[in-house]
């Protein structure tokens, strides 16, 4: 692909996706902070939050977050009610057994430190 044309492609992505407001923080998570995921069993993988993204048109949010199995580095996106804060033992763990009883970040966010 030519340059012009990958300036136009660039261009053209950001134009559609112009009503998406991205953050690299999100209910006291920041880009790279480990998190599991509710109702995703994939053994072995580790997730970590990379934004929260606002649809301005319509009001939904989703959470982007990077990992998977040992040596992925897939990027997913779920709804907020599906991301928990790792937690002390076994908190690497997904699905719903890791997440029992936990309220998710969007219920209840983490209070920043300092």
């Amino acid at each position: 692909m030519s340059r012009s044309r990958a300036t136009a492609a660039r261009r053209a992505a950001v134009e559609a996706s112009g009503h998406l407001q991205r953050s690299e923080a999100w209910s006291g998570l920041r880009s790279g902070d480990p998190v599991m995921v509710s109702g995703l069993a994939l053994r072995g993988a580790e997730w970590r939050f990379r934004a929260h993204v606002l649809n301005r048109r319509n009001g939904t949010e989703s959470v982007e977050v990077v990992g998977g199995r040992p040596g992925e580095s897939t990027i997913r996106s779920f709804g907020p009610e599906r991301i928990f804060a790792v937690t002390g033992k076994g908190a690497r763990r997904s699905g719903s057994r890791a997440t029992a009883g936990q309220l998710s970040l969007a219920e209840a966010p983490q209070l920043p430190l300092g």
